[in-house]
Formats: structure tokens, C-alpha cells, sequence
């Protein structure tokens, strides 16, 4: 990979050694068929055979077979001329949300746009920050379907196939998006910008957060699974990557978002400065907000589903105490649960914080324990379809988020 100057920001090197074996062994032989109307393609059968061979050499990396998948179909679509060329699924401002989850919006032609940077951004905040930042200038793909938990999901070959005609690919890391570095490295789009929104956020070490509890930092501690290699789900080095909930950062991550369109697209720099400038002093209103209305609580305590909140409470003077650690999927054993159910009892606790995408069972179970509520604070990992109709973004839920956490300290 090559990186570039500007921070958060490289550039994808492309790796053509499969493309030229294939062509290659087609040279002698058609890659496809068409029909006389340019329709009809197929497969030549040792070409199918050939694939099949290679394919098996590839074992457990899911993402270069996905980029071999795209290089195979882009030959084909090559290979029969007069065909039609497929419908952009690209996503623009206002963008709607189809039955199976996936944004659609009107064309660059139908919004009167000559031109627009296509832009993929790997889930809910980066898409919002992105379509905030791009306004009419970029049309962009949110890849996580709405209504999905991030940290598990991983990119189809429709996901990698779109990114090999993108413009700028927006992702948070952190470790968050565990798929990311194989999927650049097997991407052949070589002038991709890729752009990693939380580079120069100051990151908190996974299992600690703002959580005092010591004697839960070696349960919590999402160090102890970094021997997992590529099946690690979650966290860089043990970091934790949910910047997005503190102001502070979320103005990191759109200047860094904003450093990309412009390389990107620099005709429009002054386009995305100004946006940049008019969404940062949002983020500084919405960052006083929470200054103001937090800081008249002496209780500090707050019990949370996972561990996403350590930013947020960092910034305010908050003690999470998650109930499990970074990744929302994991479970708490029976002896955090007492030590959980113990805290709250002895601090008071009256609320108990769960996820809209996540299972509220082990909340509910430790409110029943204690005789407390529930309720609901978003990590924003994604929004549901009833939220993105209702016109929710990134501002909306953060603000119900400081009414949450005002209800459950008074």
C-alpha cells in the first residue's frame, strides 16, 4: 500500500498478478460467449475449470476470491459488446432505503449533477459524516445495511465489485471494521482514497474506557484476544474504536473525511471547507450541550450494554460500566453478572442501558434483579428503517442520547 502525506489517507496499490495469469491462459481460448443480442455470456468450461483450480489456492481469504470475482465479471461485460451497461447503485443526499436494506437515490443525470465522487463508506456514521461533508458533489454508499450490527458484518463481492469503481472509501478504523486491510490489498482500483476517519483521534485502550472498576479490566480487557489474528472481531491492539460518540472526535473524523474529497475532487475544496466549517460548529454547539447539562450530576455512573461509550463519558466526566466488553455479540458470565447487579445496587443505579440492534434480554435481566428500567442509548452503529424515515442522523440521536443520560442520573 502506498500511504499519502495527508493524514487518515492512502492510496490503494494495485496488484495486477491475477488479472495478467488470467488473461494469460485466455489468450488462446474466449473468456465468453454472446449471443446476438449481447446478452447471453457464459463461462468457457476450462475457463471455469482453470478458475476453479486457482480459486482453491486462495484458502480462507474471502476478500481476494471476492476481488478475482470482480476481475471475472468486468472481463465478461468486456467481452460482449453491444450489451447494456448496469444501473450505478451508487447513494446521494436523501437517499431511501429498499426492502433488503440498501440505499438508493436518484442518478447524477437525474439530480442534474454532470459529475459526483463515488464514495463507500463502511457503516452508519461514516455515511452520515460523508453525505454531511459531499452534499450534491458525491453520491455515497452506506455498505452496512440499515438495521445491522457493524462489528460482525463483512462485505459481499457486490461490496468489493463496488469498490473497484469507487472514488473514496470512508471507514472509521480503529479495528473496528476488521475487513478492511484485506479488502484494499485485493482491490484493483489503484486510485482509490482510502481514508481512515479516526486517524489522530487520541484512542482509549480497550477494557478500560473511563471505567474505574479495576477489578474488571482483566475480563474486560480486549487485549487478551489479540492472538486471534484474522478472526479477531474487534479492536486495534486492544483500542477502542466508538470515537464517533464523543463531539470532539466526530470533528476529527470530518476533517479527515473532508482531507479526502478534497484530493479527491479538488475543484470543489472550497465547497467542502465550507461544509466542514458549518458541520464542526454544530459539533461544538452539540459538545456544549452535553458540557452543560452533565456537569450538574455528582452521580457519574452509568451501566451500559457494551463497551462503546468510553469517548463519550471520557469527555464528560462519566464512569461506564459496561456489562460486556467492546464487541455488543459478547456475553457476560454469571460472575459479572453478580458483580454488575452488586455495583448497581450499592451506587443506585435505577437505569439500565441497552441497544436498539442488540438483544436487551441481558439488561432486562439485571433490571429485573434490582428493580430497575430500561432504556435505550445508541452507540450509532446503525439506524433502523423506522429511524432513517423518521429523519434521524448523527445530531438527532446524539441529542435523545444526552436526554437518556439525563433521565437515568437525576
Amino acid at each position: 500500500m502506498i500511504h499519502d502525506a495527508a493524514p487518515g489517507i492512502m492510496k490503494v496499490k494495485v496488484a495486477r498478478r491475477l488479472k495478467k495469469t488470467m488473461m494469460k491462459k485466455t489468450a488462446a481460448e474466449p473468456l465468453a460467449v454472446c449471443g446476438k443480442d449481447g446478452g447471453r455470456r457464459f463461462l468457457g468450461r476450462r475457463f471455469f475449470e482453470f478458475f476453479s483450480e486457482k480459486a482453491l489456492h486462495f484458502g480462507k481469504n474471502r476478500y481476494i476470491l471476492a476481488g478475482v470475482l470482480t476481475v471475472i465479471g468486468s472481463l465478461l461485460l468486456a467481452g460482449c459488446g453491444g450489451g447494456q451497461t448496469s444501473p450505478s447503485d451508487e447513494v446521494a443526499v436523501g437517499a431511501t432505503t429498499t426492502d433488503d436494506g440498501v440505499y438508493e437515490a436518484e442518478s447524477p443525470a437525474e439530480t442534474g449533477r454532470d459529475s459526483a465522487i463515488s464514495v463507500y463508506a463502511s457503516f452508519y456514521p461514516m455515511y452520515d459524516f460523508a453525505v454531511k461533508l459531499g452534499g450534491d458533489k458525491v453520491n455515497v454508499v452506506n455498505m452496512t445495511p440499515s438495521g445491522t450490527e457493524p462489528h460482525d458484518w463483512e462485505p459481499t463481492a457486490s461490496d468489493v465489485s463496488g469498490l473497484e469503481s469507487a472514488d473514496v472509501f470512508v471507514y472509521n478504523g480503529a479495528g473496528m471494521e476488521h475487513w478492511v486491510e484485506d479488502v484494499l490489498e485485493s482491490l484493483q482500483n489503484a486510485d482509490l482514497i482510502a481514508v481512515e476517519a479516526s486517524k489522530g483521534a487520541e484512542l482509549i485502550e480497550g477494557g478500560h474506557g473511563h471505567d474505574d472498576e479495576e477489578d474488571h479490566e482483566d475480563e474486560e480487557e480486549h487485549g487478551d484476544e489479540e492472538e486471534h489474528g484474522d478472526e479477531e472481531e474487534h479492536g486495534d491492539e486492544g483500542f477502542d474504536p466508538h470515537v464517533w460518540l464523543s463531539p470532539r472526535y466526530a470533528k476529527v473524523e470530518m476533517a479527515n473525511i473532508r482531507d479526502a474529497f478534497k484530493q479527491a475532487d479538488p475543484a470543489n475544496s472550497e465547497y467542502y471547507d465550507a461544509n466542514y466549517a458549518k458541520y464542526a460548529g454544530e459539533l461544538d454547539e452539540l459538545d456544549g450541550e452535553f458540557t452543560d447539562a452533565l456537569s450538574e450530576f455528582s452521580g457519574r455512573d452509568i451501566i451500559v450494554a457494551h463497551q462503546a461509550f468510553g469517548y463519550m463519558c471520557a469527555a464528560y466526566g462519566l464512569n461506564q460500566v459496561p456489562i460486556a466488553g467492546l464487541s455488543p455479540e459478547s456475553e457476560p458470565d454469571p460472575a459479572r453478572m453478580a458483580e454488575i447487579i452488586d455495583f448497581a445496587t450499592e451506587h443506585n443505579i435505577k437505569v439500565i442501558f441497552f441497544e436498539e440492534l442488540v438483544s436487551p434480554k441481558v439488561a432486562e435481566t439485571i433490571a429485573e434483579a434490582i428493580g430497575a428500567q430500561t432504556a435505550v442509548l445508541n452507540p450509532l452503529e446503525g439506524l433502523s428503517d423506522e429511524d432513517l424515515s423518521s429523519g434521524a442522523d448523527y445530531f438527532a440521536v446524539m441529542r435523545a442520547n444526552l436526554e437518556a443520560l439525563l433521565s437515568a442520573l437525576r
